[in-house]
């Protein structure tokens, strides 16, 4: 991919620096203003101190080495999951409960343990945070695919045994999911926003090419894998392996030139010692016995770290809390090309060249929200141009709800008519899906401080996941393809419920969801 380093290098140092000289003076006084007492102006170009009148430009070396360690990052996570379910596949024929219980203990972990995954984010030191989920996910890859070997070619292997080592495969895709969301926050989410400081251009920019990279990821990965496991699944295993452990020196080390490159990464861990001096002195002020209170003192800890609740308070009280919720219920869908609408496209009658070709096309539009979403935000903000991409989505998921609709009387004789239009309404649908992406995440990564990113994040993360499950419970309660009318509904209408949540975020920080036009707005005002 071309990402035209020159051309965004002159992006990141100049435009910002433009833009303010540009821009009216404003006092020096700081605005002490809260988020609830008065909204923050997304269309303004972000205030700088005076110590620090510009942004520090970015590097194209530091850029080229951020993207190249979430490419490889996100190009393994998406290639070992489309492998899994080919491997698993192979080696449980003719049911799909093998590979049912894997992708539900796998995003069961993700639900439940993500938030302590953010905690750990918050509190620890940037570098070894990213580091131990390299790791993590390299070694629970690779000895994933050294199980899946052996039960793709011990046949003779014992009942017990195969099911203990495939229970074993699935506590490393916990491991695996765990540090991809690790990883995943951990740049996404914070060092983006450490690397930009107050350049919000070029985090738009960051941000856009980052999912770029993500969705380029998630079409040639899974194709990749699929076309060698057609020759050969112990060929797709090694593939697998392969990929997975020449990479893992690579992005190690890219990571860690970033972070020397960027002195505002490195932080002191004092989060566990203020709240172990917290700790202390609520158990102190109690009165258990010395035995039960040293107990209480090991065990609490642990519980915290293990399921931070105290992460969920702060998620449902933060200004941005609608922006995100919205996102994550986007993740309660059944129309996304993934295996639920590959399955019943198959079924009506598109063979799978069509399938492809229309999860191609759908791809490239996803694609282009990454360029449409920047000069979006630039032109009118985050908080506008989110309502704008969930608008363009509802508009035509409804378009091709409709459609499918008129068409399902006949669906068991025309069915390849009928799905058509649902699918055309899906592919120019996902702009809108992308770019609301890229806005709500912008909005997160400027109102979550830099203490409670991570928390905060994989909470979401968490509703992500959740909604993902109910999606599938979905298809499971209707799973007939005749049937499937129903599933694409309640897809709908979780889009329509962010839509209105989001439209009530908008009305709060704005004021109002839309500007009159300029011929009845003097009406509106009276005279002056």
């Amino acid at each position: 991919m071309n990402f035209k380093p020159e051309t965004s290098e002159r992006i990141f140092a100049v435009q910002d620096r433009s833009n303010f000289s540009n821009s009216p003076s404003r006092p020096q006084s700081p605005d002490i203003r809260t988020d609830r007492e008065q909204p923050r102006r997304q269309n303004s170009v972000p205030v700088k101190s005076p110590e620090t009148p510009f942004a520090h430009p970015i590097s194209r070396s530091l850029t080229t080495r951020l993207f190249l360690s979430h490419f490889l990052s996100t190009w393994n996570s998406r290639l070992f999951e489309m492998g899994a379910v080919l491997f698993i596949a192979a080696i449980f024929p003719g049911t799909l409960r093998p590979m049912s219980i894997y992708a539900l203990v796998r995003s069961g972990a993700a639900i439940v343990l993500s938030p302590a995954v953010g905690s750990w984010i918050d509190a620890g030191d940037r570098l070894s945070v990213v580091r131990v989920s390299i790791i993590g996910q390299r070694l629970a890859v690779a000895a994933s695919c050294g199980i899946f070997w052996i039960l793709h070619e011990q046949k003779d292997l014992g009942t017990k045994l195969r099911t203990g080592l495939f229970a074993l495969t699935i506590v490393l895709a916990c491991v695996e999911k765990l540090c991809s969301i690790m990883n995943l926050v951990s740049v996404e989410r914070d060092w983006v926003v450490v690397i930009t400081q107050d350049n919000e251009v070029a985090r738009r920019l960051l941000n856009a090419r980052m999912r770029r990279i993500d969705l380029f990821c998630k079409l040639l990965g899974p194709l990749v894998i699929s076309l060698v496991n057609g020759a050969s699944t112990i060929v797709a295993i090694w593939v697998a392996l392969g990929m997975n452990c020449s990479s893992v020196l690579v992005e190690y080390f890219t990571i860690a030139t970033v972070f020397k490159k960027v002195p505002a990464l490195r932080r002191t861990a004092t989060r566990d010692a203020e709240e172990g001096i917290e700790l202390q002195s609520a158990t102190d002020e109690s009165n258990f016995p010395p035995v039960s209170k040293r107990l209480l003192n090991s065990l609490q800890p642990v519980a915290s770290r293990l399921v931070p609740l105290q992460s969920l308070p702060h998620y449902f009280h933060h200004p941005a809390f609608l922006p995100s919720i919205s996102l994550s219920l986007l993740y309660f869908t059944v129309l996304s090309f993934s295996g639920q609408m590959i399955t019943f496209l198959l079924a009506v009658g598109y063979t799978s060249l069509y399938v492809g070709i229309a999860r191609t096309i759908s791809t490239i539009f996803e694609l282009s929200a990454t360029w449409i979403a920047p000069f979006i935000q630039q032109r009118i903000g985050a908080v506008r141009g989110g309502i704008w991409f969930l608008s363009w989505q509802m508009i035509w998921l409804a378009g091709g709800l409709s459609w499918f609709f008129a068409g399902s009387e006949a669906l068991t004789k025309t069915g390849v008519f009928a799905a058509s239009g649902l699918v055309g309404g899906v592919i120019l649908s996902r702009v809108g899906l992308w770019g609301f992406d890229l806005c709500a995440q912008n909005i997160v990564q400027e109102e979550v401080d830099e203490d409670n990113r991570g928390a905060f994040s994989t909470v979401e993360a968490s509703f992500q996941n959740f909604f993902e499950l109910l999606s599938y419970a979905s298809t499971i309660a209707f799973s007939k393809p005749n049937q499937f009318q129903w599933p694409v509904v309640i897809t709908v209408g979780a889009v329509y419920t962010a839509g209105g949540l989001y439209a009530v975020f908008v009305r709060k920080r704005r004021g109002h969801l839309v500007h009159a036009p300029s011929c009845i707005k003097p009406k509106l005002d009276g005279p002056r």
